[in-house]
């Protein structure tokens, strides 16, 4: 049975580390080596750290999967960008996301898995985030509130190891960066805060269907389709400084197309139909990744993994 990565279905840190890099051109044996050799390294430091609650995801990117592994497409797979042009999307070609609950424990992780790496790739960005009060976003309400838990997590998060295939207990990942306009948000009441969320701001539970809007968030984000709720497993953590304030958003499912649809739906079209959030925040760009199994890292690592 394919195993898949410690990061994908652990449960919230309190700091996370996102490093996004670029590959060189021709360093493609070196990576998949390299690549392989990450869960090794973040199974040993969560041993050492054993308290930190260390966990680690790599995904790879799509546009650069083709390059990596062209014999193992993640089927189906349609561009991100289909029907999304009013997003902007960004094609680095790794994502590396550490957390933990020590964000020493985070620097030493980085730091070491960076050096397998650097001389095969290019920094593309790096970013650190950290949880709010009790789980909460900068909005103030709590963040994700019908995130599956326990084994459903596996579940909507992870492909099916039955039947087998290179891509079992591997996901689709997907990365979304907001900006938050906090100044126009603390205008609001909190009833009007409520009526845009569609939830009750101390303890998440919805509101009446008759104080909420159609498109209050709560509504645009329940995806559902023909063969009813489908459900995305996210880990969603704040990112700010004093000049901007916004949030990181990491959407796992075992099916390539339930992230999309969903962005789909909050957006709208740019129509009234959207989101009311959106009215307060930004999605500033957004990426698609896959994360395979270890099982499947190790594989295409080839036997130069143990020398």
């Amino acid at each position: 049975m394919a195993r898949e990565q410690s990061g994908i279905c652990a449960e919230a840190n309190l700091h996370c580390c996102y490093v996004l890099l670029n590959a060189l051109d021709g360093h493609e044996h070196y990576v998949r080596l390299q690549l392989a050799k990450v869960p090794m390294l973040a199974e040993r430091l969560s041993d050492q750290f054993s308290e930190a609650m260390l966990n680690v995801v790599v995904a790879v990117g799509q546009n650069y999967w083709r390059h990596l592994y062209p014999e193992h497409q993640p089927e189906p797979w349609p561009d991100f960008t289909d029907n999304l042009a009013d997003l902007s999307v960004v094609s680095p070609d790794l994502l590396i996301q550490i957390r933990a609950d020590r964000f020493d424990v985070i620097h030493i992780a980085t730091q070491q898995i960076y050096s397998l790496l650097h001389q095969h790739v290019d920094l593309y960005e790096q970013l650190h985030a950290f949880r709010y009060l009790d789980g909460r976003n900068l909005t103030g309400f709590h963040d994700s509130p019908d995130n599956p838990k326990g084994k459903q997590r596996r579940s909507c998060a992870l492909i099916s190891n039955e039947p087998k295939s290179p891509m079992s207990a591997g996901s689709y990942v997907y990365m979304l960066r907001y900006q938050y306009d906090l100044q126009r948000w603390q205008q609001l009441t909190m009833p009007e805060q409520e009526a845009v969320m569609g939830r009750n701001k101390l303890d998440g539970q919805l509101v009446p269907s008759a104080q909420r809007q159609l498109n209050s968030h709560a509504d645009k984000t329940a995806l559902e389709d023909q063969a009813g709720r489908k459900q995305i497993l996210w880990q969603n953590m704040p990112v700010a400084d004093i000049r901007s304030q916004g949030m990181i958003s990491i959407g796992f499912s075992a099916n390539a197309t339930d992230v999309p649809l969903w962005l789909s739906t909050r957006l709208g079209g740019n129509t009234e139909d959207a989101d009311l959030l959106l009215d307060y925040c930004q999605i500033e760009a957004g990426a698609a990744f896959f994360a395979p199994s270890i099982n499947f890292l190790e594989e295409q690592a080839g036997s130069d993994l143990f020398k």
